[in-house]
């Protein structure tokens, strides 16, 4: 923790102490970033850039759920189609098609869904025809 500042000390030069001092500790040696390129200084400014670059760096997307509904169904029959096993096509296309059929009929605000339960015994079909 820093001490206060002791008076009779200007600002900037109890500041310039507080960093010299650091340096001397080491605190400054291999931060993360070192030798990276600052961001575009370009750029319009954006209030919410570390709340980007955390989500960015989590791997968060923020869709609507529609969208997100959306990608998980997509998600789900390719997941389906790779299942080992008959039981496991039924169980991913049932629990989606749950997900689905309640945004029909408690549908959010946003984007319409633009999609509709999956048939689950066509898609066994297709998973049988894949096997080959």
């Amino acid at each position: 923790m820093t001490e206060r500042k002791p008076p009779g000390i200007s600002f900037a030069s109890w500041v310039d102490k507080q960093i010299h001092d650091a340096e001397d500790r080491g605190e400054f040696r291999d931060l993360p970033g070192l030798g990276k390129p600052l961001p575009d200084d370009r750029a319009p400014y954006d209030e919410l850039w570390w709340v980007k670059g955390k989500m960015h760096r989590e791997g968060i997307a923020v869709l609507p759920p529609a969208l997100a509904l959306r990608k998980e169904a997509e998600d789900a029959l390719e997941k389906a189609y790779r299942a080992p096993s008959e039981a496991a096509v039924r169980r991913i296309i049932t629990e989606v098609n749950e997900k689905i059929t309640r945004m029909l009929l408690m549908p959010p605000p946003g984007p319409p869904l633009g999609r509709r339960p999956y048939d689950v015994d066509e898609v066994v079909e297709e998973w049988r025809l894949r096997r080959g």
